[in-house]
């Protein structure tokens, strides 16, 4: 059982260390908005990851096997990142970001959830990978236990890990004007544009 937890130990620094839109996301609302919401959204990611989890561990992995399936993910997926990218494009920047002005916090809490289990959710290649994972488990001659700690060493990394990112960029959050977030805020909507077209043109070239 403890190789198995530090072998999902180790796949989840891995995994930790790509970047994409969910990283870029991640870091503006911690800056924009403080640890808290960044992590609510770090949770909205972590359920998006465990629904994804449960989806590929119980045998759903074989619809990839349809090429028309895989594609339509792949723009449907591209086309939502592009939209979230554009709206960060297009977001003011108030005087006071963690006010959050009129709206009440706990529907800004249940925004930042869905954002994370969105931004994560939408994107194939996220099910793609933990379609590869299940395959690696099952290749593995693992009891059940030893499956269980094995996600759990990698989820819970992961979800650490996106904490401890959040938190380093709300503690820088006192340095950011509004001109200087208006900037993160137009970088960041570029960025996912880019993974949102990136997706749709890696799904072509499938």
């Amino acid at each position: 059982m403890q190789g198995s937890i530090f072998e999902g130990i180790g796949m989840g620094l891995l995994l930790s260390m790509m970047i994409g839109p969910v990283f870029f996301m991640l870091i503006t609302t911690s800056m924009e908005q403080g640890f808290r919401f960044a992590a609510i959204l770090a949770i909205g990611i972590l359920v998006s990851d465990l629904v994804y989890v449960l989806i590929t561990y119980y045998g759903i992995h074989f619809l990839t096997q349809f090429p028309v399936i895989q594609q339509g993910l792949g723009y449907v997926g591209g086309l939502i990142l592009i939209g979230f990218g554009v709206s960060f494009w297009r977001k003011k920047v108030s005087n006071r970001p963690n006010s959050g002005g009129l709206i009440p916090q706990q529907v800004r809490k249940r925004t930042a959830f869905a954002k994370g289990f969105g931004v994560n959710g939408v994107n194939p290649f996220v099910m793609l990978f933990w379609i590869s994972i299940a395959s690696l488990v099952s290749s593995k001659n693992w009891n059940g236990t030893e499956r269980f700690a094995y996600y759990l060493g990698l989820i819970l990394t992961v979800f650490l890990i996106d904490l401890g990112k959040a938190y380093v960029a709300g503690r820088l959050a006192h340095l950011m004007t509004g001109k200087v977030r208006t900037y993160l805020n137009k970088g960041v909507g570029i960025l996912i544009c880019y993974f949102g077209v990136k997706m749709i043109w890696d799904t072509l070239n499938l």
